[in-house]
């Protein structure tokens, strides 16, 4: 895979698919989970970014899992892998193990 590296205070995700079926069994097609995942793994971050004279580093690692916001990342094509890039301040949450 091409070695993307973000700049300043992006990181760049990939996508993990949502469940397809419920906890009592249900599955849910495909018309209805459609919609664009919210959660991906950190796969690369920026530096951090400059405010006020102070450098603000990534508050994520590689590897992590994150909640981001819906309508937040760029999608591109690395090697026909769909990846995500979006700054630090679009991150909601990590999913800690």
């Amino acid at each position: 895979m091409a070695k993307l590296i973000p700049i300043g205070d992006n990181v760049i995700v990939r996508p993990l698919e949502g469940e397809t079926t419920t906890a009592s069994g249900i599955v849910i097609p495909d018309t209805v989970s459609k919609e664009k995942p919210m959660k991906g793994e950190i796969i690369a971050c920026g530096p951090g970014r400059m405010k006020d004279g102070q450098m603000y580093e990534c508050p994520v690692k590689e590897g992590d899992t994150i909640v981001f916001t819906k309508y937040a990342p760029t999608e591109i094509k690395v090697e026909g892998e769909e990846l995500y890039i979006l700054g630090f301040d679009s991150i909601l949450a990590v999913e800690q193990a």
